[in-house]
């Protein structure tokens, strides 16, 4: 579930790399509005029950993504999850289950995302500009542990 201003900003920025705003692309926004985290494209097709075709659904990703709504996640077994930007929803890390695939999304607390910062600087030195960082988690999750 996505707010008004949520929409809006969507649809702004859409529009300024001129992509169109169809129902189809709603839905998936909407969808990943509401969930807990990132979700493939299989999670998100059972979840929207065929209300938005296959193939229109893998194109609403790629468009989304291209346009810099989506983010993807590409998972260590190849498994692409995808979640609304960070410009839209915050800063945040994942848990991941490497056995049933579930995500959690963890914000850190400031020191621990200063600390964070520090080491990706520090990684990066004088031959890279970090521009970003992601932290992803791997192990198992309560119900696979």
């Amino acid at each position: 579930m996505t707010s008004p201003q949520l929409e809006s900003q969507i649809r702004h920025h859409l529009a300024v790399h001129g992509v169109r705003y169809t129902r189809g692309r709603k839905t998936v926004v909407a969808a990943l509005g509401g969930s807990d985290g990132p979700l493939s494209a299989a999670e998100l097709y059972d979840q929207l029950e065929g209300t938005v075709p296959l193939s229109s659904l893998y194109r609403s990703l790629a468009v989304l993504a291209e346009a810099g709504v989506l983010s993807p996640h590409h998972g260590t077994k190849g498994l692409t999850r995808y979640e609304l930007a960070e410009w839209l929803m915050g800063h945040h890390h994942h848990l991941v289950c490497i056995d049933c695939g579930a995500v959690d999304d963890v914000q850190l607390p400031p020191d621990l995302e200063t600390t964070l910062e520090t080491l990706v600087a520090t990684v990066a030195e004088d031959r890279f500009v970090a521009t970003g960082h992601a932290l992803e988690i791997d192990g198992l999750c309560a119900a696979c542990a």
